[in-house]
């Protein structure tokens, strides 16, 4: 019997055909810490990076003075501004008050709507299989994700819709432990920074320092050789995503 077609399978997707991508980010500031250079060479090659915010934000309160403005409008403004200096141009906010996400189903119809509305061709998250994910915010939004991208293609699926179903081409995880696709971004490092510095009100100096060197250090382990800075995500076909034991492994 030829297994090519059944190992074909085992394959992470490729990402050529991306021209439309929705980041998700379960608060302002992990789509510039996961996968920001990622983010910042996708727009220069043209391809459509929309942001999607979660939770409002408003229990980072770190104890840096952010001036008058409420945290959740200081955090919007960020979220804005980082996006922006890496080419995004769309941003979508569920304002679901931080710290609170539990309902993995109901998110997932609600990402899952705006997936069909705006038309994406692939997706990201943080990766809610992240061995230490202490955060659950994180974990429910990478599932809702998930669950969303194996189901927007199903007719109705979410109840009550009038978008129209819709197949993904790559799901991408980002903040993960076992990548399987590596984008050299040491061209682009320096815009990373420069956008996660603009989260003021959560990243002091100290702080911006040491995520620059933990960085610049994991993106050298990446490539192997140094200099060469990698930033890697978890990419799966949606179908890898449901009764695929050996999605684990691609």
């Amino acid at each position: 019997m030829d297994n090519s077609a059944i190992l074909s399978l085992f394959a992470p997707p490729s990402l050529d055909g991306v021209k439309k991508i929705l980041c998700v980010q379960p608060h302002p500031d992990d789509n510039e810490i996961g996968m920001g250079g990622i983010i910042s060479l996708l727009t220069k090659k043209g391809v459509q990076v929309d942001y999607l915010t979660v939770t409002d934000g408003s229990l980072g309160d770190t104890g840096i003075p952010y001036g008058d403005e409420s945290l959740v409008d200081v955090r919007r403004r960020e979220t804005e501004m980082a996006g922006k200096a890496l080419g995004v141009t769309a941003f979508h906010y569920f304002s679901i008050p931080d710290g609170t996400l539990s309902d993995v189903g109901e998110l997932s119809r609600r990402i899952a709507e705006l997936l069909r509305r705006e038309r994406y061709d692939a997706v990201a998250a943080p990766d809610p299989w992240n061995s230490y994910e202490a955060h659950n915010d994180h974990v429910v939004t990478g599932k809702a994700v998930a669950q969303a991208s194996i189901s927007c293609n199903l007719k109705k699926y979410p109840e009550n819709t009038d978008t129209e179903p819709l197949n993904l081409s790559a799901v991408l995880f980002y903040f993960t432990s076992k990548p399987n696709t590596f984008f050299d971004i040491t061209g682009e490092f320096q815009r990373k920074m420069g956008a996660v510095s603009l989260h003021a009100s959560q990243i002091s100096p100290e702080m911006l320092q040491l995520y620059g060197g933990y960085f610049m250090w994991r993106g050298e382990r990446m490539s192997g050789k140094e200099g060469v800075i990698m930033e890697g995500v978890k990419a799966l076909l949606p179908l890898h995503l449901h009764c695929i034991p050996e999605a684990e492994g691609i």
